[in-house]
């Protein structure tokens, strides 16, 4: 089982930037083969893809939405995998989660975190 916390939502003014953190319980082994990414949620949509990043951090892809703005990283050594966002605007507003993937072709992801909120005003 692996656990992930997010950190470092907040409310923005449009046009600012926030850096979101994950951090995954248990060892360094496990977390290092696991595919990570970024989902967000708002309360008239359902949760959809944002960034992902491969488990050795060598291929990342993004959502339309956000290319070019957002940029998704990895620490393996502290578990931890980030989302640089720039340039925000008010449709980036939403709850952010972190999730976790053995396989994510063939089981999805298997971990969700409990989400952070990112507000961002005009």
């Amino acid at each position: 089982q692996v656990e992930l916390v997010e950190s470092g939502g907040g409310l923005v003014q449009a046009g600012g930037s926030l850096r979101l953190s994950c951090v995954a319980s248990g060892s360094e082994r496990i977390f290092s083969n696991l595919g990570m990414a970024w989902f967000r949620e708002t309360p008239s949509n359902e949760r959809t893809f944002i960034a992902g990043i491969s488990y050795s951090g060598g291929n990342e892809n993004y959502a339309p939405a956000v290319e070019g703005r957002f940029t998704i990283s990895r620490d393996n050594a502290k578990k931890t995998v980030y989302l640089q966002m720039n340039a925000l605007k008010p449709d980036d507003t939403a709850k952010y989660f972190c999730a976790a993937a053995v396989s994510v072709a063939v089981r999805g992801y298997d971990y969700w975190g409990q989400g952070t909120q990112v507000t961002v005003s005009s």
